[in-house]
């Protein structure tokens, strides 16, 4: 498995660059807001039209059909076929569905049914001052290229402080995390504001619980967990990071945090999307050792890196020719790593970190592993809440009357044999017994 992720990847020639569509404030450059909007609407961008390795537009149609058949039956879907839906997640969602697909696959949308008016009475109420400064001071970073987010007094800046002060008053215990602006922003560019919201709550308390809170105390294990499989599938690159002093909090709460949104080509992102909402946590950690691998894989990679900040430069600086979301995302699956692994190697982290580190331990039995998981608590739930609890039924009867005893009947002497031999007495009156004819038997005739 090791020299499999070893190997160096070998793409295509003619993959365009697509560098423009990603989504980290540093990487994204234009020279104005004049310039046409890509397909994608970054303005400047190279996504105008669909680069090579795209589906041709027949195929789309197709997964177009049967994505809409599978959301007019989605409980029936989940039930019986949720492996269609993961290897068609896994192909890719089509642009104009991922509005429809996003909330049925997080289970946003039995959310926003079970707790009608919740959103518009936490975007009416006054949020508190101190979360309402710092989330001012971070919508013009999400984004800024992009249309929706260009002005800040436009219909996106102004939903994303919307989503982001809703949750600091749905959860005030945990408040805002700046890593949340670029999750909540991809989300709005595909659906309303209230559904952005309820698709925020469920990666944040369903797929990555302890993550966005005060203590973070689940990005430090997962970060141990990343660490111990690095050793396990990349050993010349794990012995290499440990050489250079980068240790997985360098470089990977960027990624996981933001769920490469800052990282990646913002098609790229939207296939990591479609997976990560499917198949859970573990698609992060796909897509993490996939670029630890692009980026460190080989011997002359290692080579050039010899310090921490060339090492990490490395990590940073990946070719966007690699990272061109067909090809990329092939390695991505490929990755050995089931959810069986994954928790396995959890529960060992999670005993060392109670031996040595301070703090609140993560709770992982909440994370759910994908959108079959949810479905399931979800309908478990539904059901529970559905099934009115059984009263007794208590039935008052009157007292009945007493009934005399039943009397056994005087037999003795009445038998057969004692009425033929009875001596005296009166002859016993009865009807009277009809006289046999004369007519012999043999001569009836019938």
């Amino acid at each position: 498995m090791a020299q499999a992720l070893g190997e160096d990847l070998v793409q295509p020639p003619e993959l365009q660059d697509d560098s423009s569509s990603l989504g980290s404030d540093s990487e994204l450059s234009g020279p104005g807001p004049y310039r046409q909007a890509d397909r994608y609407g970054f303005i400047g961008g190279s996504s105008a039209e669909p680069g090579p390795g795209h589906p041709p537009a027949d195929l789309i149609r197709q997964r177009e059909m049967k994505w809409v058949e599978m959301t007019l039956h989605w409980e029936k879907t989940m039930s019986r076929r949720y492996k269609k839906v993961k290897m068609q997640c896994r192909k890719g969602i089509p642009s104009a569905l991922r509005a429809r697909c996003w909330p049925l696959l997080c289970g946003a949308h039995v959310c926003q049914k079970n707790s009608p008016g919740t959103y518009q009475e936490l975007a009416e109420a006054p949020g508190d001052p101190q979360w309402m400064e710092t989330i001012g001071r971070d919508l013009h970073r999400q984004f800024p290229l992009h249309e929706m987010f260009v002005s800040p007094q436009g219909h996106g800046q102004q939903g994303l402080l919307q989503v982001l002060k809703a949750y600091t008053l749905y959860r005030p215990e945990q408040g805002y995390c700046q890593a949340q602006g670029p999750v909540a922003a991809v989300l709005l560019m595909h659906l309303p504001p209230e559904e952005a919201f309820w698709c925020l709550v469920q990666i944040c308390e369903v797929y990555l619980p302890g993550y966005y809170g005060p203590h973070m105390e689940a990005v430090r294990l997962d970060a141990e967990v990343f660490m111990a499989l690095l050793r396990r599938l990349l050993p010349h690159v794990h012995k290499h990071l440990q050489q250079v002093g980068v240790g997985p909090l360098l470089y990977l709460p960027e990624w996981f945090l933001c769920l490469f949104a800052r990282s990646l080509p913002f098609p790229t992102v939207l296939r990591v999307w479609d997976a990560f909402l499917s198949e859970g946590a573990k698609v992060l950690f796909r897509v993490g050792l996939t670029l630890v691998r692009l980026a460190l894989g080989t011997a002359e990679q290692r080579g050039a890196c010899p310090g921490l900040l060339e090492t990490l430069g490395a990590l940073r600086a990946i070719p966007p020719t690699q990272l061109q979301e067909e090809a990329f995302m092939s390695q991505v699956h490929n990755v050995v790593l089931s959810e069986r692994d994954l928790q396995r190697e959890i529960k060992a982290q999670l005993a060392q970190l109670s031996d040595s580190a301070p703090g609140p331990l993560p709770r992982p039995q909440v994370r759910l592993a994908g959108a079959q998981a949810i479905f399931e608590a979800q309908q478990l739930a539904g059901a529970r809440r559905g099934a009115k609890p059984e009263v007794p039924r208590i039935v008052v009867q009157p007292p009945e009357e007493p009934r005399p005893p039943r009397r056994k009947p005087q037999t003795r002497g009445k038998t057969f044999h004692g009425l033929l031999t009875r001596a005296r007495g009166p002859p016993i009156e009865g009807p009277p017994r009809p006289q046999r004819g004369s007519t012999s038997f043999l001569d009836t005739r019938f």
